[in-house]
């Protein structure tokens, strides 16, 4: 079986109902357009758990937050939990990852040989909750309402810098697979942090939806009474009492949010063209680690399993992938099988270690009856949220609240609740079931306590006398780049060519 090489290409927080098939019409997304025509696109693919950290953790283990123990962002992703750049990497391939993975603890590599940048976000123990004090806001690191009231249009910020720098350092990459230095096949990961908020994007794609019809939500915002009890959460650690929120910074944040997705149309533009003009081939994934909820019915960012959190694009363009149109639901624990298949890694040596399926059948007409599992166990949450999608259905549960039991179908924004309804009771029995079959909440309680306690201690004990900090810090052999006197010159000149001299 041939080697592929393979490109994966992640980005943060962008909402899956924006790619019913591909890149919605109305976005400037030629490069993603075009990747879409050739890939198989999963229209109803969601994350493992709609945060940063855990939905990464589980989406390169092909395992959910429980097993991985990944609750939140600030909870360590064991060194001995195998990743699917662990996977490829024992099979024979070479492995890098440029930009953002969110791993927290000393292992920042987590199988992937070369690291060509930093993290974006902090990599140790202090963003950790705490559900010993339920309410409490951390105000230096959660979210708040000020991505939304100042959004608006900006050169550069911090999320540009960071990407902007995953880019040059993927292409630069690129370019030197080109030369042929290493026979073995590659997995390059590239892994963005926009359209993720602050809600700020460049005068040359905020210009691109002057005129856009998409920059008021379908869902009008509702009075917080109105709200589940685990939306009301998020609006209270959002700090959403301390913001005015007008029509116009609901337009300028959205209208950002899709200008930014146009800069990484143009970023991933450029390392597709780096694989075209150096003629390498790859199977290419695209995924997000969740959504946004982009104001509908008020809420912004992720944090609870509503469609516009918990929903992501997925594509996937490769020999042995028919492309077309797949609304089977899946997840991004599914990637892990998926990749290893695709590269001839037997399944049975991955299988132990992830609850994810091999969707390469679905691209076949195969069909799959198991439902798609979510969790969550992070700021904004008193106790663990779980959810279950299958077919037309999604259902949530939490301890402390009602069950919701959604049929998108005939409800796609999920505004009627028919977890009581005497008309679906078959339905919510076979969901109650199956819910606990596969979880003891209050056990998967006291481990999400038992965690953060852990953590707290930790944290503050490393933060007192001499700090050595975990974040990934990216060196360079100066002394083997380029020319040097211990090198011919005429080798360093003939191997760093692509292509080679005539």
């Amino acid at each position: 079986m041939k080697r592929p090489n393979i490109l994966i290409l992640m980005v943060d927080q962008l909402n899956g109902t924006l790619f019913p098939d591909g890149p919605a019409d109305w976005l400037h997304a030629p490069n993603l357009k075009a990747l879409a025509a050739k890939s198989a696109r999963f229209k109803n693919a969601y994350t493992a758990s709609p945060l940063c950290a855990p939905g990464r953790a589980s989406f390169m283990s092909g395992q959910l937050p429980r097993r991985t123990g990944v609750y939140d962002n600030a909870a360590e992703f064991s060194s001995a939990i195998p990743t699917y750049a662990h996977h490829l990497r024992r099979a024979g391939w070479q492995t890098a990852l440029s930009g953002k993975m969110h791993f927290v603890g000393p292992d920042q590599l987590h199988g992937f040989e070369e690291r060509l940048t930093t993290d974006i976000y902090p990599a140790d123990f202090g963003w950790t909750p705490d559900y010993r004090k339920p309410g409490e806001r951390i105000d230096w690191w959660y979210h708040n309402m000020g991505s939304v009231t100042g959004a608006g249009v900006a050169e550069i910020s911090n999320q540009m810098e960071y990407d902007d720098e995953v880019a040059y350092n993927a292409v630069r990459k690129v370019y030197d697979l080109s030369r042929g230095k290493d026979p073995r096949p590659w997995m390059l990961t590239v892994s963005f942090t926009h359209p993720h908020d602050p809600y700020v994007a460049r005068r040359k794609y905020w210009d691109l939806y002057e005129d856009c019809e998409h920059l008021l939500p379908e869902v009008p915002a509702m009075d917080y009474d109105a709200h589940d009890p685990h939306a009301k959460r998020i609006f209270d650690a959002n700090d959403w009492r301390n913001f005015e929120i007008t029509e116009e910074n609901i337009r300028r944040s959205r209208r950002a949010y899709f200008a930014n997705i146009s800069y990484l149309d143009d970023k991933i533009g450029e390392i597709l063209h780096a694989m075209e003009a150096t003629r390498q081939e790859a199977t290419i994934l695209f995924v997000s680690d969740h959504g946004d909820m982009l104001g509908e019915r008020g809420l912004w960012f992720k944090m609870s399993f509503y469609e516009g959190s918990s929903r992501v694009p997925l594509m996937i363009a490769g020999d042995g992938v028919a492309p077309g149109l797949i609304e089977t639901p899946v997840s991004t624990i599914d990637v892990t099988p998926t990749v290893c298949a695709l590269a001839g890694v037997p399944l049975g040596e991955v299988a132990p270690f992830t609850d994810g399926e091999n969707l390469a059948p679905l691209t076949e007409g195969a069909t799959r009856t198991s439902p798609v599992a979510m969790e969550y166990a992070a700021e904004a949450s008193y106790a663990p949220l779980v959810a279950l999608r299958q077919g037309k259905w999604k259902f949530t549960r939490c301890a402390l609240d009602p069950d919701q039991l959604f049929d998108l179908s005939a409800d796609p924004h999920e505004l009627e609740n028919l977890a009581d309804d005497p008309a679906h009771a078959e339905v919510w029995k076979r969901f109650d079931a199956e819910a606990r079959a596969r979880w003891d909440l209050a056990r998967y309680d006291a481990e999400v306590r038992e965690s953060q306690a852990r953590r707290h201690i930790v944290y503050e004990a490393l933060r007192n006398g001499a700090y050595y900090p975990w974040d990934h810090q990216p060196l360079q052999a100066a002394s083997e780049r380029f020319m040097r006197n211990h090198m011919d010159l005429n080798v360093v000149e003939e191997n760093a060519r692509f292509p080679r001299g005539e």
